[in-house]
């Protein structure tokens, strides 16, 4: 009997090689920063570039006049500012900024950004909304979601929570925070008064972001209830600021003083963090991921499926069996929220789906991400073969969530410019899209009650901004 043969060339095993060059030597302020140096997450924070002025100053000749003006027409509109960290904005290429996945991520240029789907919303997802008291979304029986904070030691152009975080711009007003142990009372008291309620993601906002004193206050309060059996720290910090979890002794003590007390009660205390492109993956990443892994911790992550960053196999694939190499296990990647100034990134649904079945089988079961849908207001995250619905000629998917809002339906609406040139005219057009939708519902439910057919519409409502 013939033996299936593997391909053993060097791409192959390129998931087990990780950079540990001195990249950032390319860029011109940090020609001359030691290893050490640039390994200190102190210095890292510091040095984070936070406006055009310093990404000039920082970059020097490696970047042109016509970029930089690209960038400055970017900020204007977007609804974030920018901050990196030194790390990140060395591992971009400079060489080819325009077509880079992490300059992509963490730096928008006005020419690639598109206007707004009609039916985009600052808060895509209901957070807000399904919001018992201020900083706790409850959505999901037994889970909620806490945000005691809104900054972060980076600001992710596709953030779904822009409405919050990166600062008021010129385009955006925001009621941003930051930690405040008296705040957060309200929220605990009300996971205290509900039983049923076992598992808490803190997020935000980030966590690396929280002092050594506010992780372990978080974290002693929610193990003193009871009935919480899971806590979840969301940090990007381990994809984009590593040397952290080397260097900050505090943070890190108080982190893992609250993982073993967690441990000797029978509680979960797990890291969700937040790699989007193998480009982000360094040396420093696997040794980070060595401390927390020799620690017993375990580490989810969770990415955002992104044009140009990341929708292709073998991208997918490689971010897959680096995580996996590491010791942090893939869990889900997000189609891509409708929040505002991310239309660019954006890819269809029909992309996650084709995408799942390539990367379903190249690895071990358990190390693949569950690609989702989360659905718009909030129906929470499906998967994305689920939908009741699909119209992919125009862009309209219909979903049901019976465990999360029985009876209601959720609508995702694919980017237009993705559409055929037939779709996009009809989507130009108010009354063809109202038309289109309800026969996207009507196919699903006929008979669907007034009530639901009026809270679609009354979400339609607050998110249509350009056909009027």
């Amino acid at each position: 009997m013939a033996h299936p043969t593997f391909d053993t060339h060097t791409d192959a095993f390129e998931h087990r090689q990780f950079r540990d060059d001195e990249f950032w030597r390319q860029i011109p302020a940090w020609r001359d920063v030691s290893r050490d140096q640039f390994g200190d997450h102190l210095w890292q924070g510091k040095n984070s570039v936070r406006n055009l002025k310093q990404v000039h100053e920082t970059l020097g000749d490696r970047i042109g006049q016509d970029l930089l003006q690209d960038i400055e027409a970017a900020l204007r509109i977007a609804p974030m500012n920018i901050r990196i960290t030194p790390y990140v904005l060395a591992l971009i290429d400079w060489d080819n900024p325009v077509d880079d996945p992490l300059r992509k991520q963490f730096l928008p240029i006005a020419s690639q950004m598109l206007p707004d789907h009609p039916y985009y919303l600052a808060d895509s997802l209901s957070e807000d909304v399904d919001a018992p008291v201020p900083m706790l979304t409850h959505r999901y029986p037994d889970k909620v979601l806490f945000l005691p904070l809104t900054t972060c030691p980076v600001y992710c152009s596709y953030c779904t929570r822009s409405r919050i975080i990166g600062g008021s711009t010129e385009t955006v007003d925001k009621d941003t925070y930051g930690a405040n142990t008296e705040r957060w009372e309200e929220a605990f008291e009300y996971l205290r008064n509900n039983p049923q309620i076992e598992d808490v993601v803190i997020s935000g906002g980030d966590a690396f972001n929280m002092t050594a004193r506010h992780v372990t206050h978080i974290g002693e309060s929610l193990l003193a209830i009871p009935h919480i059996r899971r806590l979840r720290y969301a940090t990007k910090g381990i994809a984009i600021l590593p040397m952290k979890i080397l260097r900050d002794e505090k943070w890190m003590k108080a982190f893992l003083d609250i993982h073993k007390k967690g441990h000797a009660q029978g509680k979960q205390v797990y890291i969700h963090t937040h790699f989007s492109s193998p480009q982000e993956i360094t040396q420093w990443s696997a040794d980070a991921m060595k401390r927390l892994f020799a620690e017993h911790v375990i580490v989810r992550n969770q990415a955002v499926l992104q044009e140009g960053v990341n929708n292709c196999e073998h991208t997918m694939v490689l971010l897959t069996k680096k995580l996996s190499t590491m010791n942090v296990e893939s869990y889900y990647v997000y189609i891509h929220d409708m929040v505002p100034g991310c239309e660019h990134l954006r890819t269809t649904l029909k992309d996650g789906v084709e995408l799942e079945k390539r990367v379903r089988g190249v690895t071990a079961g358990f190390n693949v991400p569950t690609f989702v849908c989360d659905a718009p207001g909030g129906g929470g995250k499906r998967n994305v073969a689920s939908y009741e619905y699909y119209d992919e000629e125009n862009g309209i998917s219909v979903w049901r969530a019976p465990n999360v809002k029985p009876g209601e339906l959720f609508l995702y609406f694919d980017p237009i410019h993705r559409l055929s040139a037939e779709a996009q005219q009809r989507w130009a057009d108010q009354a063809s899209c109202e038309a289109m939708i309800r026969d996207a519902v009507t196919a699903v439910d006929p008979s669907l009650t007034e009530e639901h057919r009026e809270k679609i519409s009354k979400r339609l409502e607050i998110g249509v901004h350009q056909l009027k």
